[in-house]
């Protein structure tokens, strides 16, 4: 058996990254750019009914943890998904919930 040894500072970044899906306005957010290519912060709030306060936090956070991209393109800012990574960890979230968590809202240990 090899001996690893798991530290915190090794499981800190995973969790932080996995801490970007624990919002369901950002993972809204994900949804909407995932089924349009690009949107600016108005498009997005239209599609998700979500305030441009929100938006700028929640975009903000997806940015740095590298979950979507943002180029500015006349006064505005347009979004776009990292398509290399997101798309397939949205889709086996989806799977996992979908097999093996079906009753995940009934879960009083879990924050909503």
């Amino acid at each position: 058996m090899t001996s690893t040894t798991y530290r915190l500072e090794n499981a800190t970044p995973y969790s932080l990254l996995f801490q970007a899906f624990t919002n369901p306005a950002r993972v809204q957010i994900l949804q909407a750019l995932r089924d349009n290519e690009s949107m600016n912060v108005t498009e997005i709030g239209e599609e998700t009914g979500l305030e441009q306060t929100s938006l700028s936090h929640n975009l903000r956070c997806l940015a740095f943890c590298g979950l979507v991209t943002a180029k500015r393109e006349g006064k505005s800012r347009v979004y776009s998904l990292n398509k290399a990574t997101v798309p397939p960890m949205l889709e086996i979230a989806r799977n996992h919930v979908r097999r093996y968590a079906s009753n995940l809202l009934s879960c009083d240990a879990l924050e909503r």
